[in-house]
């Protein structure tokens, strides 16, 4: 299809609601083409969530390395959990599945790993040494754990027990939203929150991204935060997911 195999990748992020991919330059992060959204499948079976992922790989007639973020911890192509998607995906091999729906090879990794990914290669993460973590804010907390911009694969800080539940249960956005909580009575969740993760992993920046950094809402929240680290909100937004995918999968062709 004439296009350059290696720097033009396909991203393609699951989510919950919504899968979505595009084209993009895995080396400036930027998307090359508009967004392709598909309803995510219910319930989001292997074989429903499968056949998207192909379709999406379809509508842009692509051909080549596609990397993929599942909301899920992955090891070596293979979801070990389920939070935010159906529990039939457990020990179910991802990669492998959207290898045969797409016919590309495929590479898979956490949504949140993906988001960081992207926001270390080219945004607020750029060139920053020490341990950087990147939490997202949406239907859970997602988590992305980074030393020297090296990735620690797989965190799941959203999941920390917090006050007989789990911290996502308490200050995530969707919480929010549910609890029809003002921006600074949800921000104090969050206040509390970050000083419950600084207190165990002591980190030198935090960033936070996710739906929150979208559109200018952290001015309503962010001013009543304050971090012994450094704290920003995520360059890239929403589209981190599907650049983080494309960037990994760039990564590990140059690999293999």
């Amino acid at each position: 299809n004439g296009r350059d195999n290696t720097v033009e990748l396909l991203g393609i992020d699951v989510g919950g609601t919504g899968t979505k991919g595009a084209l993009v330059d895995s080396e400036s992060g930027q998307l090359l083409t508009e967004r392709h959204r598909i309803p995510t499948p219910q319930p989001a079976t292997p074989e429903a969530v499968g056949e998207v992922v192909g379709e999406i790989a379809r509508f842009f007639d692509y051909s080549g390395p596609i990397g993929c973020a599942f909301p899920a911890r992955v090891r070596k192509g293979v979801a070990r959990t389920a939070a935010n998607i159906d529990d039939s995906w457990i020990g179910t091999d991802v990669a492998g599945l959207f290898r045969k729906t797409t016919g590309c090879p495929v590479t898979v990794l956490n949504d949140a790993d993906a988001a960081g990914l992207a926001e270390m290669a080219f945004g607020e993460g750029h060139d920053q040494e020490g341990v950087v973590l990147v939490l997202t804010f949406g239907t859970g907390i997602g988590s992305a754990l980074f030393n020297d911009g090296i990735l620690i694969p797989n965190t799941e800080l959203g999941h920390l027990e917090w006050r007989g539940d789990i911290a996502e249960s308490y200050a995530s956005d969707r919480v929010r939203k549910l609890e029809e909580l003002t921006w600074e009575a949800w921000a104090e969740r969050v206040q509390e929150y970050l000083e419950h993760v600084e207190f165990i992993l002591a980190p030198d920046l935090i960033i936070l991204g996710g739906g929150i950094s979208r559109e200018h809402k952290h001015m309503l929240f962010l001013h009543h935060l304050s971090t012994q680290a450094e704290l920003t909100t995520a360059a890239l937004e929403n589209e981190a997911g599907i650049i983080g995918a494309a960037y990994h999968a760039r990564l590990l062709a140059e690999e293999g």
